[in-house]
């Protein structure tokens, strides 16, 4: 499956992964999100996010969120 990256333009530090390129899956309290990137099916998703763990949220939700770190 590739996995499609989004950014949510509300919260700056909450992305999301989606299986469809157009994200209307993803939760409307985050709207409006941005598409910037995809994972190939033979690629690992970015840091070292566990491609499995991310298919099973896709399929339970629809989506998989994750939020960036503070540095």
């Amino acid at each position: 499956m590739k996995l499609y990256i989004f950014k949510s333009e509300t919260r700056t530090d909450l992305r999301a992964f989606c299986d469809e390129s157009s994200g209307a899956k993803l939760p409307d309290r985050f709207r409006p999100w941005r598409a910037i990137g995809v994972v190939r099916p033979d690629r690992a998703p970015p840091h070292n996010f566990p491609r499995a763990a991310i298919e099973q949220g896709i399929a339970d939700n629809g989506f998989q969120l994750w939020r960036l770190k503070k540095s």
